[in-house]
């Protein structure tokens, strides 16, 4: 047991250190750059579950908000969750949960995962959007124009490619005995 929750730990360290190396990764395109942190996160819940993977990205915010530079651009500190992009910075949460949990309800069902991950996006680009309005003092639809329109594409890809690696991963993990959480059915 004790062997198990070590590596669960782990599992989630090293998931949240992903994102931390790769979230700063980014091409500045207007208020909201392109980068690699929404396909870590689907990577994340596809890899080591909903609860996990959510846990990990919570994690991944919190060592952005102690001021370590791994938010886009290499930014860190609270002050980036209350700038123009800090919805999506906190819309990685639904992201994860919603992701999560049709990762795991329909482990087997594609085509469900992929729903699941497209109502993730979209809560992500709600609370973003949303976001973005009141700090920029823009209307909502100004700000889908320029911070969620243009990402649909690349961000479905990323579905896409987070599906494929995430299936090989998790069957990696549990091979090496870090259990994926189970569909409750």
């Amino acid at each position: 047991m004790e062997k198990n929750h070590v590596r669960n730990m782990t599992a989630i360290a090293v998931m949240t250190t992903l994102m931390c190396v790769l979230g700063p990764l980014s091409v500045p395109v207007g208020p909201v750059p392109f980068s690699l942190q929404v396909f870590v996160v689907y990577l994340s819940v596809y890899a080591l579950g909903a609860r996990r993977g959510t846990l990990a990205v919570v994690l991944y915010l919190l060592i952005g908000c102690v001021g370590l530079p791994v938010f886009s651009g290499f930014a860190g500190g609270a002050g980036k969750l209350l700038g123009p992009t800090g919805g999506f910075l906190v819309g990685f949460i639904p992201l994860a949960a919603i992701s999560g949990w049709f990762t795991d309800r329909w482990e087997s069902g594609v085509v469900m995962q992929f729903a699941g991950m497209l109502l993730g996006l979209g809560a992500l680009y709600l609370f973003g959007a949303a976001w973005l309005a009141k700090v920029a003092k823009l209307n909502f639809d100004a700000c889908m124009a320029a911070a969620v329109y243009p990402f649909i594409p690349v961000d479905v890809l990323k579905i896409v490619l987070a599906i494929l690696l995430g299936r090989l991963l998790r069957r990696r993990l549990r091979a090496a005995g870090t259990q994926g959480e189970s569909p409750e059915r």
